[in-house]
């Protein structure tokens, strides 16, 4: 294979958006680790009384990520979000105002592998979530698995991420001033699988936990959609059914992480790594379903606002796709 090396008389903007994306993905890929052996180390050296003190905060602040986190707007507003956000370019666009006195659940779509497009908009300010919905807070829902690491946890809380379970849903969509957005990654770890270019297949008819809980609390549902999302990297063939495919499944059940063998391009050459391709996210927020609140609501009720759903996704799909170069005969698949 021929590699292709990046020329010497790159500007340093663009050297600047290569380190901020680069430190994105070693957020995701390695920084986990690196807290929980830094954790350890500290625990085994003379600073053991270091990880005992924390060990303990730990323990007193172990329900924060299912009680809205700790979100703080210094992080969110780092400069590297924005050499992140022009890496790609991301934009957040806006289709209607939002009351801040109601609370929202946005529904996420598609996951991608690392869902670029949904930490970009929601855990940092560089594409000007609160200048476009003033008065609203986004909490983008992550695997409570990540909220049990040393460190990690509280670094992730800073940006808004909070866990993905219904405790920590409900909290956030009960607030009786509104204001709270939840962001749910609807396909999920599932769906990271499938996430290649050109992949317009969707996992949603199964998913309706989050439908249940609108209905629950009232809160209103917007669906969302990120073009460009799936091109940012390629994946190893994985068919349903194949070895890989399997061991991926079989993996995910144990771990609840999905396992995407993905790869794109280097940091200093552009023919294979781990870094997104520079292709331009378009996250567009859609208009808000109303949802009239249903404290039990009955399966007839969650498979209609279900269908709503879907429709209204599907709407903002087609009504946007003509925008960011994808052509008419492309549709979205439900699974």
């Amino acid at each position: 294979m021929k590699v292709e090396f990046a020329p010497l008389n790159i500007p340093l903007r663009r050297r600047l958006q290569t380190a901020a994306a680069l430190q994105w993905v070693f957020s995701f890929l390695g920084l986990a680790q690196c807290c929980l052996a830094a954790f350890v180390l500290l625990a085994l050296s003379d600073w053991w009384i270091v990880a005992l003190l924390y060990g303990g905060w730990l323990w007193l602040d172990w329900d924060t990520p299912s009680s809205g986190g700790r979100r703080s707007p210094w992080i969110r507003s780092w400069r590297v979000w924005e050499y992140f956000r022009d890496y790609f370019p991301l934009t957040l666009v806006k289709t209607v105002d939002l009351d801040p006195k109601k609370n929202y659940i946005f529904g996420f779509h598609p996951h991608g592998v690392l869902v670029a497009g949904a930490f970009g908009n929601f855990c940092t300010e560089a594409t000007g979530f609160s200048r476009l919905f003033p008065g609203l807070k986004p909490h983008l829902l992550m695997l409570p698995f990540w909220f049990r690491v040393p460190f990690f946890r509280d670094y992730i809380m800073c940006g808004g991420l909070v866990s993905c379970n219904k405790s920590s849903l409900s909290h956030l969509v009960s607030r009786p001033a509104g204001g709270n957005v939840a962001v749910v990654a609807v396909g999920g770890a599932t769906e990271a699988l499938d996430a290649r270019p050109g992949a317009l297949t969707l996992q949603v008819l199964n998913r309706k936990g989050f439908i249940k809980l609108a209905l629950k609390h009232g809160a209103q549902l917007v669906p969302v959609f990120s073009f460009g999302e799936n091109e940012l990297f390629d994946q190893m063939e994985n068919p349903s059914g194949s070895p890989l495919r399997r061991l991926q499944n079989r993996l995910q059940s144990i771990m609840g992480v999905a396992m995407p063998l993905f790869h794109a391009r280097g940091v200093f050459q552009y023919s294979f790594g781990l870094m997104p391709y520079r292709k331009p996210i378009h996250t567009v927020v859609g208009k808000p379903i109303s949802v009239v609140q249903t404290p039990s609501p009955s399966t007839e009720d969650i498979q209609s606002l279900h269908n709503t759903y879907m429709q209204s996704l599907t709407e903002l799909f087609e009504q946007h796709k003509h925008n960011y170069g994808l052509e008419e005969q492309q549709h979205l698949t439900f699974i």
